[in-house]
């Protein structure tokens, strides 16, 4: 199945309509996306297969998507561990991590110790909203996540990557091909460079934004937020 891509200037166009025409709040978006990543988690990793994921969260939208999925995660039964080296002094932020604290769910510093320990990795530290240089403590995270043999499912993009141009060729994102990307709302145009499996999750387009932004809305089954598809390389 191809899917037409969403730039990155078009996906903060669409956010802002979301959030403005669309009527939606920030909380109710990032709590479908953060609903989203955690049904990939479930058909990427059924609890039978182990139960402990590790959740690395970035200090914008992205990690909060991260902290939203942990809380599922703990929902359904798995044993959510969550590294959030930069948290925000953002109320919503503050009220994710509340209620994460609230289930116990245990917030790590030593990210080595808990890479070391866990089944599954939830990369949620960049987005699409991601430029520049990756500024510490990340350069050593990325190169973890890159030289580990444990299964990462990377949020919107895996962290480091060009929303555009796809991986860097050198830093500490060279070479660093997760298993697994979940696009939010959309697949963005560095999935022409990935080479894992693919979902795309976020079901709630109206059919007059996805026609305003020329995209195309899977067709998602049942109670499903996400489905699996196929990497393409149309661009928006």
């Amino acid at each position: 199945m191809a899917l037409r891509t969403l730039s990155a200037r078009n996906a903060a166009a669409l956010d802002k309509e979301l959030m403005s025409t669309g009527a939606f709040s920030i909380d109710q978006l990032m709590e479908l996306a953060g609903l989203s990543v955690s049904q990939a988690v479930f058909k990427l990793q059924p609890p039978q297969k182990g139960r402990r994921i590790l959740v690395a969260c970035g200090p914008g939208n992205n990690g909060g998507d991260g902290l939203v999925a942990a809380r599922h995660l703990w929902h359904y039964g798995y044993q959510p561990t969550v590294y959030y080296p930069k948290q925000p002094k953002n109320e919503l932020y503050q009220r994710l991590t509340t209620q994460l604290r609230d289930l116990d769910v245990p917030f790590t510093e030593d990210f080595p110790a808990a890479l070391a320990q866990t089944d599954h990795v939830v990369d949620a530290i960049f987005g699409f909203s991601f430029s520049g240089e990756v500024r510490e403590p990340f350069p050593a995270v990325i190169r973890a996540l890159a030289e580990s043999r444990v299964p990462v499912l990377a949020v919107d993009a895996p962290s480091s990557w060009n929303i555009e141009a796809g991986p860097p060729s050198e830093g500490p994102g060279a070479g660093f091909q997760p298993e697994a990307l979940i696009s939010l709302t959309a697949p963005k145009p560095l999935v022409k460079w990935f080479q894992g499996r693919h979902f795309v999750g976020g079901r709630f387009l109206s059919k007059a934004v996805a026609d305003k932004y020329e995209l195309d809305v899977p067709p998602y089954e049942g109670i499903d937020q996400i489905i699996e598809v196929g990497v393409q390389e149309q661009k928006l």
